[in-house]
């Protein structure tokens, strides 16, 4: 399994933008951002392969949501901008189970989980 950690999460109004990192332990693995709101399941935001090639977005975030990557520092990144309310919850990045995946999207794809880091969004 690989390591990872989350950050950049915050409080920021309706409108604005954040960017979340994850920095993995090391690896050529896909990865993806999950989200978590209270009283919800987790859900998938965004994943990319793990050459960067392919990426996937949520209907609700597509126009306003970026994945990237930089693999030779094993970091992921999900820039975030024009907030809304609905997008308040706890971001997780994820790693998927294998090596040189290609896009991945279901939860059981992934076997490695950050800790999460909150996103709020004030109306």
């Amino acid at each position: 399994q690989v390591q990872l950690v989350e950050s950049g999460g915050g409080l920021v109004q309706a409108g604005g933008s954040l960017r979340l990192s994850c920095a993995a332990s090391g690896g050529t693995y896909a990865m993806g951002w999950f989200r978590q709101a209270p009283g919800k399941e987790r859900e998938v935001v965004a994943a990319i392969s793990w050459k960067g090639r392919s990426t996937y977005y949520t209907d609700s975030v597509k126009g306003r949501f970026t994945i990237s990557r930089e693999n030779a520092k094993n970091t992921v990144y999900l820039q975030m901008n024009s907030l809304i309310s609905e997008d308040t919850a706890v971001y997780y990045c994820a790693a998927s189970r294998q090596r040189d995946y290609g896009l991945v999207t279901t939860p059981a794809a992934f076997g490695s989980w950050g800790q999460g880091t909150q996103v709020t969004v004030s109306s």
